[in-house]
């Protein structure tokens, strides 16, 4: 309970000074992209691993027309699409229209892939929070 008072506290804290930095002309801003407890399909995310942390950043780019092979994450990831569109379709059916400028809260454990059916290539910045010696990305059935 404590912690959560903490958290609460801390979280409003950051809102008003960001809130704050927005007020005044010239000055730099924050904006809160995405932030959830569920990937883009609505599962739940996982617990952080308990080994040594690793933070990876990739930039992935999808030629036009092209699709990325079915893949599964093993850890939380999540990206911003910079530039052109991509479809992610997961094995259950859902499917995730994104646009340049569009967040995603990647799913884990569950296999995957993104198309791009546009006329551009796709490019998509992600953050993956692993730990040390484990992959990011595996190209084959997973745990679920």
């Amino acid at each position: 309970m404590v912690r959560r008072i903490h958290f609460v506290l801390a979280l409003t804290s950051l809102l008003f000074s960001c809130e704050k930095m927005k007020t005044k002309p010239g000055s730099p801003t924050s904006e809160l992209i995405a932030e959830s407890f569920l990937s883009w399909n609505g599962d739940s995310l996982p617990a952080y691993p308990e080994g040594k942390p690793k933070i990876s950043i990739v930039k992935v780019t999808i030629p036009p027309q092209s699709e990325l092979p079915k893949h599964y994450h093993p850890v939380i990831n999540a990206g911003v699409l910079l530039k052109g569109e991509l479809t992610v379709v997961d094995v259950h059916g859902n499917v995730l229209e994104m646009k340049a400028g569009d967040p995603i809260i990647e799913v884990v454990n569950t296999i995957h892939f993104g198309v791009n059916k546009g006329s551009e290539a796709a490019e998509i910045l992600v953050f993956y929070a692993g730990e040390a010696n484990k992959e990011i990305v595996v190209k084959e059935t997973p745990m679920k």
